[in-house]
């Protein structure tokens, strides 16, 4: 039986590559043993993505990020101090990516022609897996680094097809988790300019006043692309009710993500426990459940795992050891009444159905 193909619509693989120092293409256990007794990240030995796990899982297919925020003076967060050295960032990380591809461990996808070559080979049974390279959809996540407007089109003339507006705290062009407030000018400047291109918006780490002004004015296609649930874990990084009821209108599709403290409301970073909360991938359908719920139907919940963005093992599942064991979902959902065609769906069907719109 062909193996169904995994689409994770959130991995932070070159932020991870190039500020970890990780070579994702090694395997898993070697790139842990390169950081015994590291301390200067929470995740030292316990990272949980690389391109070997993901081609072990049939992980063929994800959007990638650039990441690369700025910071304002006076701010606690890490980041960048001008634009342009934010902007450097981002280049660099674009750079890995070639190299990648290079070594025929990925190749970008930027249009519909390219998804459907993509699918063919990672359907053909006849080659392994472990040969294939694992397809990459390149987004940004949050739009600090672009040093004005003119910028994004220099990024989609490199691929770039999807974007979010903020990260955490205050932004350039939006405020982002753990704030307040509108887009800035700049914002809607830059959301103008998104809708030339028909880039996808990804309203990930939206403030809730921004998250109403790109519904109301952005007319391209918007998904969400690692994203829980308020109403199972009350805070502001989540989706209420009624921004998924707006998010399924617009055929939307919202990936569920694995860091623990955006499943279960217990979960303190670096003071919990994933185990000891007894926190499983399974808490993950309970957010999918309710989205469906008010959807009446599987089509607008996907995977967006998150699983390399700056936390591992100590902050993931605890049946869970590294991003191949997504497959485990097939067994979880069909436990929980989910039937393969909804399997499907959440897999890679409605992440594809979305791009397929998006680029016709």
């Amino acid at each position: 039986m062909t193996k169904r193909l995994i689409f994770d619509a959130h991995l932070d693989l070159a932020m991870n590559a190039l500020e970890w120092n990780r070579d994702l293409s090694r395997p898993l256990v070697e790139i842990r043993l390169r950081e015994m007794g590291m301390k200067d990240k929470p995740d030292r030995g316990k990272g949980t993505v690389c391109l070997p796990e993901l081609r072990k899982g049939g992980i063929g297919l994800v959007v990638a990020t650039q990441l690369s925020r700025v910071t304002p003076y006076g701010s606690s967060l890490p980041g960048w101090h001008s634009p342009q050295q934010a902007w450097a960032m981002t280049q660099a990380q674009l750079v890995w990516y070639r190299e990648m591809e290079t070594l025929g461990e990925m190749i970008q996808i930027t249009n519909r022609t390219e998804l459907e070559a993509h699918l063919a080979l990672w359907n053909n049974t006849e080659q392994p897996d472990e040969e294939k390279p694992i397809g990459y959809i390149l987004s940004l996540e949050g739009a600090d680094s672009l040093v004005d407007v003119s910028y994004l089109h220099r990024a989609y003339d490199y691929g770039l097809r999807a974007m979010g507006l903020s990260h955490f705290g205050p932004g350039r062009y939006a405020p982002g988790t753990k704030m307040e407030g509108p887009l800035t000018p700049l914002g809607f400047e830059l959301l103008n300019e998104m809708g030339k291109l028909n880039l996808i918006l990804d309203v990930t780490h939206l403030t809730d006043e921004g998250f109403r002004q790109v519904m109301d004015r952005y007319q391209g296609p918007v998904w969400a692309s690692h994203h829980n649930v308020r109403k199972i874990v009350p805070n502001q990084r989540q989706l209420t009710d009624e921004q998924i009821k707006q998010l399924i209108e617009r055929d939307a599709v919202i990936g569920g993500m694995l860091d623990c403290w955006a499943m279960d409301i217990r979960f303190i970073d670096t003071v919990s426990d994933p185990w000891q909360l007894d926190i499983r991938l399974e808490n993950l359908v309970d957010h999918w459940d309710h989205i469906c719920q008010i959807a009446g139907n599987s089509h607008h919940v996907a995977i967006g795992s998150d699983l390399d963005g700056i936390f591992g093992t100590e902050q993931s599942p605890w049946d869970m050891n590294s991003i191949a064991d997504l497959r485990k979902y097939e067994d979880i959902l069909a436990r929980r009444g989910y039937q393969p065609t909804d399997i499907d769906n959440i897999f890679h069907g409605n992440w594809l159905r979305f791009l397929r719109k998006a680029w016709k």
